[in-house]
């Protein structure tokens, strides 16, 4: 059996976040400035936050796209709610309790579901 992992991947369901920082573009690109060097990791280029979903008000938020060397951040959060929901992939292990305090001094959400998958070939 092999024991090495092709990759990690810490999977993030956070509800009733700060709406007020959930909602707010500047928010998540500090957020997102601050996530990828407190789990190690090393962006590639600039993140890309888009505002999406406009014409369905449950689901209108901000998505987040930030490349890292070893594979990508990604991320929903819906303006409603507060809820939002992240992923972190890579082939180079990082700190998933590290992450989970970067979204929780950002973002405060009032519960978080945590799944942390390894995976392989």
């Amino acid at each position: 059996m092999n024991n090495e992992f092709w990759g990690y991947h810490l999977i993030l369901d956070c509800a009733q976040g700060d709406r007020s920082k959930v909602s707010d573009k500047k928010t998540i690109k500090a957020f997102i400035e601050k996530l990828v060097p407190s789990i190690g990791m090393k962006a590639y280029g600039e993140p890309m936050i888009e505002h999406f979903a406009t014409h369905a008000p449950k689901a209108a938020g901000y998505s987040l796209v930030q490349l890292i060397e070893t594979s990508a951040v990604t991320g929903h959060f819906s303006d409603m709610t507060g809820d939002f929901y992240l992923d972190v992939f890579s082939c180079k292990q990082f700190d998933s309790k590290k992450a989970q305090e970067v979204v929780n001094l950002y973002f405060a959400p009032q519960q978080m579901r945590v799944t942390f998958l390894t995976r392989q070939a």
